[in-house]
């Protein structure tokens, strides 16, 4: 069965890439789920490490880092592949991403955020069998902060229910790293920057 390393919010933590680098050369795919810089700062130098990995990723942006700033980081990047609002198969296996801070933020002008009603659009092309790969929780699933609050997304969240997903990756709410939760028969793991070895068959997965 395919075994995935999944991971998110790295935010600069060079000790968390570098570990990173080493666990994949474990996995057949690697899937990156968002905010590799912090507040927009120490994208490239993140990246720069990352990109040692030579097995097939996939990543999204989070809030932290807009699109285009991470693809031009990616560039050197053979074996990364960015997605957002768009989907790729890897290793035969399909996936569709979405970064960003869905639902807006309380952040401001750093935080490279969608309303729900953006983000259903960037979501109506996810095929049913896809890994989704997602910054933002689903609403209501690992998705609690530090504080006790729900803050994932309801965009996410209907499009999980609505589909048959063999799993969902997610970061973004640090109070809920490490967390799995299982919606409509769909997984939903939010990762954080430590990884965890997911084989794709299971409702599971082995923290690193």
């Amino acid at each position: 069965m395919p075994s995935l390393l999944l991971f998110s919010d790295v935010h600069t933590d060079h000790a968390a890439a570098h570990a990173l680098v080493e666990k994949a050369a474990d996995v057949d795919v690697v899937v990156g789920a968002g905010d590799f810089c912090a507040m927009g700062r120490g994208l490239a130098a993140t990246i720069d490490i990352l990109r040692a990995i030579e097995t097939p990723t996939v990543v999204v942006p989070g809030n932290a880092e807009p699109l285009e700033k991470l693809r031009a980081a990616c560039a050197d990047w053979p074996a990364a592949r960015v997605l957002h609002g768009s989907g790729s198969t890897v290793q035969g296996i399909p996936f569709f991403g979405i970064g960003g801070g869905i639902p807006v933020t309380p952040f401001g002008a750093w935080s490279w955020d969608f309303t729900e009603e953006e983000a259903r659009t960037l979501l109506q092309d996810c095929p049913s069998d896809a890994v989704l790969v997602s910054h933002s929780p689903p609403q209501g699933v690992v998705d609690i902060s530090s504080r006790g609050e729900h803050l994932g997304s309801q965009a996410v969240r209907e499009t999980i229910e609505a589909k048959d997903l063999p799993l969902c990756v997610c970061g973004h709410i640090h109070g809920s790293w490490g967390k799995t939760q299982v919606l409509s028969d769909t997984p939903v793991h939010n990762a954080g920057p430590a990884g965890t070895v997911w084989d794709l068959d299971t409702v599971s997965g082995t923290p690193q």
